[in-house]
């Protein structure tokens, strides 16, 4: 009985596919991780856009860094020789794909977004207040309650704010840090507050 030979196939055989960029589907939150482990792979170029903000805790404001798309993150490598090891490296879910194929993004897509990012992959949030706008108390005796900015006192890093508390109207005046924007997330169809 013959073996099965387990050589290499001819070079005319192997299709060469130039380095492009590919969505990658991270395990949760485990976005710069993944992005971590991967710079480590010679041959293969990363991009993790992240934002930091802050966020109302038990402890008050609190600052955090977050993925700009949750679970997602690019990376730029040759399919055929790195498509595997990229695929099993740490924190990766995969590579994204429909059915059997495996689309690449435009480098100008992923050249805009750097654009975006100040060509960072941390962008910060600006957290001063503007006029008219929503915020939430993050801490103090109305923490939790959401008020209108009325006036904006960057001198003073202060804004003085119009909240309903008590079924009246009310004017206070607070540090840029005990307030936060108020965000609003959208759940099952409806948007909630955060």
């Amino acid at each position: 009985m013959e073996q099965p030979s387990f050589t290499s196939p001819p070079e005319s055989e192997i299709i060469e596919t130039p380095a492009a960029w590919y969505c990658l589907r991270s395990q949760p939150k485990h976005e710069h991780i993944a992005a971590a482990t991967l710079r480590k792979i010679e041959g293969v170029e990363v991009f993790c856009p992240r934002i930091r903000l802050r966020k109302i805790t038990p402890r008050g404001a609190v600052w955090f860094v977050e993925a700009l798309f949750p679970n997602y993150l690019f990376a730029k490598f040759e399919l055929t020789p790195l498509k595997t090891q990229v695929q099993y490296s740490q924190g990766v879910s995969s590579i994204l794909h429909f059915g059997g194929r495996l689309p690449s993004i435009d480098e100008a897509v992923i050249n805009e977004l750097r654009k975006e990012m100040n060509h960072e992959e941390i962008q910060v949030i600006p957290d001063i207040p503007q006029v008219g706008s929503k915020v939430k108390i993050a801490e103090g005796a109305f923490k939790g309650i959401i008020a209108v900015v009325r006036e904006v006192m960057p001198a003073k890093e202060r804004v003085r704010l119009l909240l309903d508390f008590l079924g009246r109207s009310s004017e206070v005046q607070l540090q840029f840090n005990q307030v936060v924007p108020h965000r609003r997330k959208a759940g099952h169809g409806e948007e909630s507050e955060e």
